[in-house]
């Protein structure tokens, strides 16, 4: 008897079916702490508390609860809470009696297709006025035919491909992570809702069901592409049916669906066309530039190529801000579509807990979730954070102070420039307004979040934002303000040892007083959890917070790289990244990683270190120590002081060496 059927019957709501196939597959099983045998005494708790055996599932919680694997234990912790407190269940939010009802957007955006509109047609003027620059700063045909040809062949490569792509997406899909192709009575076996819900968008749209399919991979993610919507493919993984339940799957379906019927993938494919366009121009001027000929086209052709570079920037940043808006608009038709907002603001959630639990029981990060990240439904890289909330949540509160960071913090807002997803606060609280205007109580308390957020000290959190940006380019200011200094004392001093030697000085201290802010004093870090930790609005991806932790090494954090010197521990409250550096440099983090780090792993350790916080949370080690007295010790501000002490003691060997020549 396979473990699969009893996950398929357990899916299906035959709940006593999966509990007998359950207890069968663990009498018959030899290896006791077998990843197999572990999920099917996870699964056999659920199945007897949907039974109503609930005496069965908290003796079972109980035995897991004193496993040697971790990942069982905290998974059995977080079981017993809830068999303790059996009303949650029914506490969970509520959906609208009806389907299809208009929902306002308000801060998100307007219109999906005048912010595809306006995106495409302001690339389409970059594209023109680069290509019209180009036709006037030459006076002869040959760069212009270059272009021209550079130009032609993008648009019928990407033309092309946008056709093809998806045939090749199928081949690659199949062989890195084994896509089985279903038909939907399959899927409505799963998850009956879901079924539904296709059906009835597909009908109203006019569309025909689009094709699907399921890998095998317990990592819970979803994603769509193809060329035209009357050919996309809809893919989620079985993660996704493990994770969550029936109504949040649909509503998983219904945001897919939803990049299909706004032709998200036709508009990125020509958005993305006109970057790298851009960038031909740019790399076309840039070679002309350095060629011979007449030099006022030279530098014509120079400067041209610099402003290219510049509108690819832009462009580049406006697919990003069209990739998230999308982002937004798909969970707007989820929730128009399903009624039920709660619903997928439960399932990113439970997504991102899905990712962290998956994590956490490999050493290597999943390939699916790695290789899908700007097509998934989620960006896998902020699950750790909403995640470990939900991970020992007995309430959506602890979730929620999580989104603090997200939605209050200008770093927040920064970080989310360089992605293709909002962040998840973000995303949160627009599902909670369209639950409001559907007239139900929402599922986590945005309005006490933002009530929270509105009383946050508002200088400390700009004042240490615009501080950090400073402190980011320490080094290139102190360069320049050497150089001026330098300058000004070589204008009335013949030493010209003071050019040479200021920009070092300057450059030196820069580097000192950055280091002194990222590697403050650790000796009273507080002792802490990782928890706690995320939950803090105020954190930083410069500023580092001394902190003490307790927990387990569980495995690697690099991803894909078995000599990652990366590690991830684990404490009851969550999973972070552990980031070592070498007094040796690369050299030294690579055989650190070759040699040492496989013993570590499952070692209850200490780790001191400071704690940062960006899209994801992670801890720049200084000191991991064992129960058997192994010592890491981790050097990330040793080249910091070592650039810097060197550079400044260089600048004023070269400042007295030159003035006695």
């Amino acid at each position: 008897m396979s473990l699969q059927s009893a996950l398929n019957a357990l899916n299906q709501k035959r709940y006593q079916e999966a509990a007998e196939l359950l207890e069968q597959f663990c009498r018959d099983c030899a290896e006791h702490n077998s990843s197999d045998y572990l999920s099917a005494q996870m699964w056999l708790i659920k199945a007897y508390q949907a039974t109503g055996e609930i005496a069965k599932a908290k003796a079972l919680c109980q035995k897991l609860i004193v496993s040697e694997n971790p990942q069982a234990r905290s998974w059995a912790e977080k079981a017993s809470q809830s068999l303790r407190q059996p009303s949650n269940i029914s506490q969970k939010a509520g959906r609208a009696a009806t389907t299809g009802m208009k929902l306002a957007m308000g801060g998100v955006g307007g219109s999906l297709a005048l912010a595809s509109g306006v995106t495409i047609t302001l690339l389409f003027g970059i594209v023109l006025a680069l290509g019209l620059s180009l036709v006037f700063i030459s006076g002869s045909d040959n760069p212009l035919q270059g272009l021209a040809i550079a130009i032609g062949i993008t648009l019928v490569f990407n033309i092309a491909a946008f056709f093809i792509s998806p045939f090749i997406m199928d081949l690659t899909q199949g062989w890195l992570y084994q896509t089985r192709w279903v038909e939907l009575t399959e899927v409505e076996a799963l998850s009956p809702e879901t079924a539904k819900v296709i059906r009835q968008v597909c009908q109203h749209k006019n569309l025909k069901i689009p094709r699907l399919g399921i890998i095998n991979d317990q990592n819970p993610t979803a994603f769509t592409y193809g060329s035209l919507p009357n050919s996309a493919r809809l893919i989620v993984s079985q993660g996704l049916f493990t994770y969550l339940d029936d109504d949040e799957i649909a509503t998983v379906y219904a945001h897919e669906l939803g990049h299909i019927v706004h032709w998200d993938f036709a508009v990125m494919t020509v958005a993305s066309t006109l970057v790298q366009i851009c960038y031909l121009i740019y790399s076309t001027a840039r070679r002309f530039g350095r060629g011979g000929g007449d030099s006022k086209i030279k530098d014509a052709m120079q400067t041209a190529a610099l402003v290219a570079y510049v509108f690819y920037v832009i462009g580049t940043y406006l697919l990003l801000y069209l990739s998230r808006t999308r982002e937004y608009f798909a969970d707007h038709f989820a929730a128009e579509s399903t009624g039920n907002p709660n619903g997928l603001s439960r399932a990113l959630v439970k997504i991102a807990y899905g990712i962290l639990e998956e994590g956490s029981r490999t050493q290597e990060p999943s390939r699916l979730i790695e290789g899908t990240r700007a097509l998934g439904i989620y960006d896998h890289k902020a699950a750790a954070s909403t995640g470990t909330a939900y991970r020992i949540a007995s309430d959506t509160q602890k979730v929620g102070r999580v989104f603090l960071w997200d939605m209050f913090n200008p770093w927040g807002w920064w970080m989310e420039l360089n992605s293709t997803h909002p962040l998840t606060g973000k995303r949160v609280r627009a599902l909670s307004t369209y639950a409001e205007q559907l007239g139900l109580p929402t599922e986590f308390d945005m309005g006490r979040v933002i009530g929270e957020g509105k009383n946050l000290n508002k200088s400390r959190l700009y004042g240490n934002f615009f501080l950090d940006v400073v402190l980011y380019g320490a080094e290139t200011i102190g360069f320049f303000v050497g150089l001026v200094m330098g300058v000004i004392l070589w204008s009335n001093s013949p030493n010209t040892g003071l050019v040479l030697g200021a920009p070092l000085i300057g450059l030196g201290i820069g580097i000192i007083i950055k280091a002194l802010v990222m590697f403050p004093d650790y000796k009273q870090a507080p002792e802490t959890d990782i928890l706690t930790l995320m939950s803090d609005p105020y954190a930083s991806p410069l500023r580092g917070q001394p902190a003490k932790l307790e927990g387990q090494l569980i495995g690697r954090g690099d991803a894909g790289y078995k000599f990652g010197s990366d590690l991830k521990i684990q404490d009851r409250s969550g999973m972070l990244y552990l980031h070592y550096a070498s007094r040796f440099g690369p050299i030294g983090n690579f055989l650190f990683g070759m040699k040492r780090v496989k013993s570590l792993i499952g070692e209850q350790v200490g780790a001191v270190g400071w704690f940062r916080r960006g899209v994801a949370p992670w801890m720049d080690l200084i000191q991991l120590q064992s129960e058997n007295g192994t010592i890491v010790n981790s050097y990330h501000r040793f080249w910091s002081f070592i650039l810097g002490s060197g550079s400044i003691i260089l600048g004023v060997v070269l400042t007295m060496f030159l003035s006695r020549s």
